[in-house]
């Protein structure tokens, strides 16, 4: 790594130190609403006129609409009165686990279940309600490709690249440090990232571009799209659940004048406050972007009507590289490409979310302009309330983003070294390290590759490169974690599959959510100066005996 990327990410670490609120909230309020506006012109092409899927936001609807029914408002209640249960287990569960966390390395989250030389190398149960309730949700081939990438990184090549200390990094490097170890984990697990990224970027973008191709080959001589304020055209041959659904979708008009609007309007707004707040990201690297954004919007959102898929940080990473390229190290490249990242991302997400939203609204005969304004009223709590708690977890937790620590924040490690990737090309990679990450690219993509040739029968089996990438940074703990989720479920499924399908998510949501909650009283004590009266800690016989000696004296 150069001096000038050094000097540079030092500043930026000193200038993170104690991030302030009030621009945070105000970087979000100025960047996240504008996927909405763009999306809104096309959305009757997108749920009318090429009758786009989406799976998540038509699996909610038929969920809201089940509720309606004698029997769906009855299982209802059942599955509200499971929730309950399940998230007042996890939250006292958290609260107990707390009491035994005085110091570094204590309490049940360090609890050595497989044993030390396996806790060593991040192979343990650590007792997260979260994770399970996560592993409940989650596929099984999910689950199993996490695990599998912790065996894989930890269980082999880890150990194997430590024996290489003092030839291919230095012996006295420090453990964090991306000339040594730490680099091989990160890179390579980016470079799976990355690979897998960009097979899906170029699989559902062709598959977006052909789709588009025939669907507007296919319409008639006047080649008229439902766009905007233009009605749809009419046919005698849809149901009349599909007509009352249709003329309900476009009785509430949003006019295509009131998006472009209010597009034009916000992107000048941001052109010229994201630059006060990330002087890196000059003011004409932000209209490129906004130049160009419409159209990833689209892409992003028509795919995931295809694919249930949002590919929002591939997008960001494209940015990452591209804005990040362009502006160079000596001119603050890294903090330019994830400035970019963020507000790329910002755009292609919200997209596809309300156009899920709106395919919602439509299956369930909502009007379209109050799913808009629903998505405005979201967002808008979205910017106030992010930012608010990540400042708590920055302020309780003071190793928040720290490998090994309670939140290590995997992405954001990864993100941040696709930005020094990006601005200072493969000189700051150790020894050997660049054709690893060349393998394990092309790994990503042969899995992939494999994937679509077997079809989705066999595929169900092939595990996730992106999934394996995740514990080959951070360990493989959260991977037995929600690997003991799904085998709660599976022997569930087995006893009584209709209870398992019935309450399955319930019992999750409730593990997931009640332990979450813990983590506000307890950011709250850290920051009060509350600290847990015990520490439970494990030692091994030898090192009992040697402490038990040195009491004794």
């Amino acid at each position: 790594m150069s001096e000038t990327v050094a000097k540079q990410l030092t500043e930026d670490s000193d200038a993170f130190k104690n991030p302030s609120l009030s621009w945070m909230i105000g970087f979000l309020f100025v960047v996240s609403f504008l996927g909405l506006f763009s999306v809104v012109p096309l959305r009757k092409v997108m749920i009318i006129g090429f009758k786009l899927t989406y799976p998540s936001g038509t699996a909610t609807a038929h969920l809201i609409n089940s509720f309606h029914t004698p029997a769906g408002a009855k299982l209802a209640k059942k599955q509200v009165r499971v929730l309950g249960k399940f998230f007042s287990f996890s939250f006292f569960w958290g609260f107990f686990q707390w009491f035994y966390t005085a110091g570094d390395g204590c309490g049940f989250a360090e609890f050595p279940s497989l044993g030390l030389k396996a806790h060593e190398n991040k192979f343990f149960f650590d007792f997260s309600a979260t994770y399970v309730g996560v592993g409940m949700i989650c596929p099984y081939i999910i689950n199993i490709s996490v695990l599998l990438g912790g065996i894989l990184s930890w269980g082999l090549m880890w150990p194997l690249i430590d024996t290489k200390k003092g030839d291919w990094y230095p012996a006295d490097l420090k453990p964090g440090s991306l000339h040594g170890l730490q680099g091989y984990k990160v890179f390579i697990a980016t470079a799976l990232i990355l690979g897998d990224g960009l097979y899906n970027f170029f699989k559902v973008l062709s598959r977006t571009l052909a789709a588009l191709f025939f669907q507007l080959r296919g319409r008639d001589a006047t080649g008229a799209l439902p766009i905007a304020d233009r009605s749809s055209p009419k046919t005698s041959r849809i149901s009349y659940d599909e007509q009352r659904r249709t003329q309900l979708f476009l009785k509430d008009q949003i006019p295509t004048w009131f998006a472009f609007a209010g597009y034009v309007t916000i992107a000048a707004i941001s052109t010229t406050t994201v630059p006060h707040i990330f002087p890196e990201l000059k003011w004409y690297y932000i209209l490129v972007i906004y130049i160009f954004a419409p159209a990833l919007a689209f892409c992003n959102a028509y795919g995931c009507g295809l694919t249930d898929w949002s590919l929002a940080s591939t997008y960001g990473t494209l940015a990452i590289f591209v804005i990040g390229a362009w502006a160079g190290a000596s001119h603050g490249g890294v903090l330019a490409g994830l400035a970019a990242c963020g507000v790329m991302m910002n755009i292609v997400s919200t997209a596809s979310d309300l156009s899920q939203d709106f395919k919602t609204g439509y299956l369930t005969l909502s009007s379209p302009r109050s799913m808009f304004v629903s998505q405005l009223i979201g967002t808008a709590m979205g910017c106030m309330i992010s930012p608010c708690v990540f400042w708590l977890f920055f302020k309780a937790f003071k190793d928040l983003g720290t490998p090994g620590s309670q939140y290590p924040a995997p992405y954001a490690t990864v993100f941040r070294n696709m930005a020094i990737l990006g601005v200072e090309g493969f000189s700051s990679l150790p020894k050997n390290c660049l054709y690893l990450c060349y393998w394990f690219f092309g790994a990503a993509i042969l899995i992939n590759l494999i994937k679509d040739v077997l079809g989705k029968k066999r595929a169900r089996f092939i595990p996730n490169p992106m999934a394996m990438a995740i514990p080959s940074y951070i360990g493989s703990y959260f991977a037995i974690d929600m690997c003991v989720g799904s085998l709660i479920l599976f022997i569930w499924e087995n006893i009584d599959k209709a209870k398992a399908d019935a309450f399955g998510p319930a019992v999750a949501s409730g593990l997931i959510c009640g332990d979450g909650i813990w983590t506000l009283p307890s950011s709250i004590l850290a920051l009060a100066g509350v600290k847990p009266p015990i520490c439970m800690k494990f030692l091994s016989r030898r090192t009992n005996s040697k402490v038990d000696a040195f009491l004794g004296s």
